[in-house]
C-alpha cells in the first residue's frame, strides 16, 4: 500500500480544478461510493489503488468538503490562509501560517 504524499494540516490544490483546502482525513486507497466514483467522467477517473484525501475546500465562489485522488492534489504553496468556516473546529493555525489539527482536551 502506498505511503499518503500528503498530511493532515496540509495546505494542498487541485491540479486541475480551481480549488484548494486543507487536508482533515486520509484514506488509504478509495473508499467512497462505487455512485460517486462512476459520476468522474472516465477520461479523467483517478485509480482507486492510491491515498484519497479529505479537504476542507474552497474556490472563488464558496468553500465545501471535497474528495480528492493524490494523482491530482499538488502542495499549495502560496502561503494564503484558508477561509472555510469549519477551520476552526479542527485546526489551530501556527505562526508559520501552517496548521495543525487541535488537541483535544479531556473534562
Amino acid at each position: 500500500m502506498k505511503t499518503a504524499k500528503f498530511s493532515i494540516g496540509q495546505v494542498v490544490r487541485h491540479r486541475l480544478f480551481p480549488f484548494r483546502g486543507i487536508v482533515f482525513d486520509v484514506d488509504p486507497q478509495f473508499a467512497n461510493s462505487e455512485e460517486w466514483y462512476e459520476a468522474i467522467p472516465a477520461d479523467v477517473r483517478p485509480r482507486k489503488d492510491q491515498p484519497f484525501y479529505h479537504l476542507l475546500a474552497e474556490n472563488s465562489e464558496t468553500d465545501y468538503i471535497a474528495y480528492v485522488s493524490e494523482q491530482n492534489l499538488l502542495e499549495d504553496r502560496s502561503g494564503e490562509p484558508v477561509r472555510h468556516p469549519q477551520i476552526g473546529e479542527m485546526f489551530d493555525k501556527r505562526p508559520d501560517g501552517r496548521y495543525e489539527p487541535k488537541r483535544q482536551t479531556r473534562h
